[in-house]
């Protein structure tokens, strides 16, 4: 049994600049993905997502930062493929087993911009490099009627960057001297048609 759908929500961000909250979403976002029902508990899934990000020390919670009054604004493509595990056995075919909680776990390959240098003073010159992140998060999905389901999900990422917010030693305005790698976040409303044979599931977990 296969599942398709999109998912429409709010992306945010949680590195040197603005707001810590991990799920604070405040930018428009989407996404696209697939799934396969490798049994009822568990579906192997891959995901586009479409994630603009942006922060402002305007709304920090401490006086350094809005003293410092910094912010920015990057877009993010992401592909991603992993695991979705059911706390419930899920099938929308079976009476009963027509909802569940979950938590996923994806490994993810994503595009962003970054500055390269300051050729004029305030003014920079940006390209854009690929790198991977590890996804991680919980939802909950429920049918709706016939082969059409719903999900709320909250997914975060870890990155192996630390400029997602342009911040580099190589220009001084832009050293923020942060000490951790930079997170993004997405938090979304799915819509998920499904459809194929009726299951005849793997035996497994």
């Amino acid at each position: 049994m296969y599942e398709a759908g999109i998912t429409i929500g709010g992306s945010n961000y949680v590195g040197d600049i603005g707001r810590t909250d991990y799920i604070y979403p405040n930018k428009i976002a989407g996404a696209a993905f697939f799934k396969y029902n490798w049994n009822p508990r568990i579906a192997l899934r891959a995901t586009y997502s479409y994630l603009p990000i942006e922060a402002n020390d305007i709304d920090a919670d401490t006086d350094f930062k809005r003293d410092r009054n910094l912010d920015f604004k990057n877009t993010i493509n992401e592909l991603a493929v992993g695991l979705e595990y059911n706390f419930y056995e899920y099938d929308l075919s079976t009476p009963g087993k027509t909802w569940t909680p979950y938590i996923l776990l994806e490994l993810a390959a994503f595009n962003y911009n970054y500055v390269v240098s300051e050729p004029q003073p305030n003014q920079y010159e940006f390209d854009s490099k690929n790198s991977i992140s590890v996804p991680f998060g919980i939802g909950f999905k429920s049918k709706i009627s016939g082969s059409f389901a719903f999900a709320l999900e909250a997914k975060f990422r870890y990155t192996f960057e630390d400029d997602l917010d342009y911040t580099t030693d190589k220009i001084a305005k832009l050293d923020f001297e942060g000490t951790g790698n930079d997170w993004y976040m997405f938090t979304g409303f799915s819509l998920i048609y499904t459809f194929g044979r009726p299951a005849c599931y793997t035996n497994g977990l």
